[in-house]
């Protein structure tokens, strides 16, 4: 998507793309909330859930075989017709002749080349510091809160069932996290990436601080919650969407996958850490402010590193 955008749109169409996490949220807590509401045990609901992630990763392979590679990719690699025939599928104008799915492009350049050229450039180095570690630290917050949130709904109404508590969260997600994905789609363009970014790390990090550091906000339910679900808000209208479109325009086209490949596995290398920390620092007396207090200290890390290592990339070419 980001090599098919103009300048003008790539933020709203990359992030688009990445909106869909938001439907992923909604839907995933509603098939529970339906199935656990059904009679079924606890052990087949997350078993049911776990299984219904394939049907949308088998749609996605099959159709990312209906579409074309992306004309830049294309016309780098020596395939004009595959080029042409792409952006005759995009604009309408043509039928598109070349053949869809596996592209015909070669390229020279040898896996190794493409680290090189991120390694041996000073630039492109720091910034991709700056997106892998940026998603890194984000990934942290967000999935150390996310898979542990029933763990810290639990701590929070200790007598509430399995039912109540996905439904709470099924409701932070539609109050908060949805219309945070919308408000940066409509203004990712304007406002652009680094101040969304930044302001985003300053929200979780005040957010969370505020719960880790006033411990009477975990002794009721709505502050807490009301505290929380901001977090929310301001992770998707935030690094949680910009993390994902940085990579994606800030490299040359002849790095832009090695780079943003990182950038994810660094991501997922943080989510990691937050999945599995979170119930260590949840298990302690005062588990839920110990664990706020370190996530809004990784939220004032991943302000810092964007300040200092990515550029503004709205309104630039590719």
């Amino acid at each position: 998507m980001s090599e098919y955008s103009s300048k003008a749109t790539r933020g709203k169409m990359v992030g688009l793309v990445f909106s869909m996490q938001g439907a992923g949220l909604v839907v995933g807590p509603l098939i529970a909330a339906i199935l656990l509401a059904s009679g079924a045990s606890n052990n087949l609901t997350w078993r049911l859930l776990l299984g219904f992630g394939a049907i949308p990763g088998l749609a996605v392979f099959y159709l990312r075989r209906q579409i074309h590679e992306t004309p830049r990719f294309a016309m780098a690699g020596g395939a004009e017709e595959e080029a042409a025939a792409a952006i005759a599928d995009a604009t309408g104008k043509g039928s598109g002749a070349a053949p869809k799915g596996e592209s015909t492009a070669r390229h020279q350049q040898s896996v190794a080349e493409g680290y090189l050229k991120l390694l041996r450039n000073r630039r492109m180095l720091i910034w991709l510091i700056g997106t892998a570690g940026a998603w890194a630290l984000l990934d942290f917050c967000y999935y150390g809160n996310s898979i542990s949130q029933p763990e810290i709904l639990k701590l929070l109404s200790p007598h509430a069932s399995l039912l109540h508590n996905v439904l709470v969260q099924l409701a932070i997600v539609c109050v908060f996290a949805v219309p945070g994905y919308i408000v940066a789609v409509a203004l990712m363009d304007k406002t652009g990436r680094k101040s969304i970014q930044m302001f985003g790390f300053f929200m979780m990090a005040l957010m969370f601080l505020i719960i880790g550091l006033v411990p009477s906000v975990v002794k009721h339910a709505w502050p807490f919650l009301i505290l929380y679900g901001i977090s929310y808000f301001f992770t998707e209208f935030g690094p949680n969407m910009t993390t994902f479109i940085y990579p994606a325009e800030l490299f040359p086209t002849d790095v832009r996958t090695t780079a943003h490949g990182i950038s994810a596995g660094a991501g997922k290398m943080g989510a990691f850490a937050g999945a599995f920390l979170f119930p260590d620092f949840l298990a302690v007396t005062h588990g839920i402010n110990r664990a706020m207090t370190i996530a809004g200290v990784v939220a004032v890390l991943g302000l810092l590193l964007t300040l200092a290592a990515l550029p503004e990339t709205k309104g630039k070419k590719p």
